[in-house]
């Protein structure tokens, strides 16, 4: 049997990801489950991607843009949006909106 197990904002592992304040809650050998907070108008590192895992990005609050530098494409999110991010894809968060930005974001399986 699997115990229900809650994890309280102070005591996940929080990191910076240049501009962007990341959260980890969860992690096991099949899922990664986090958050990050970015400034208006701040910049998170390039992320550059992921051997096997898909990650996926759900912006919980505000305006961003999800950029793919090896492909030179960019996404724009807002409240409500996901990108799927297949492996192997740099990718690259920036707040271009007004407001404190959130994006919850997952992986599966991590590596």
């Amino acid at each position: 049997m699997v115990d229900v197990q809650v994890v309280r904002k102070n005591d996940a592992k929080s990191f910076m990801e240049g501009e962007e304040f990341c959260r980890q809650y969860y992690k096991t050998d099949k899922l990664l489950f986090g958050t990050s907070n970015l400034a208006p108008g701040k910049t998170g590192a390039v992320d550059y991607g992921h051997k096997i895992g898909y990650e996926i990005f759900y912006v919980a609050r505000g305006h961003v843009v999800c950029r793919f530098p090896k492909i030179n494409r960019s996404e724009d999110l807002r409240e409500g949006d996901i990108v799927i991010i297949p492996p192997g894809e740099p990718h690259q968060l920036e707040n271009t909106g007004t407001q404190e930005a959130l994006v919850v974001w997952s992986l599966a399986p991590p590596d």
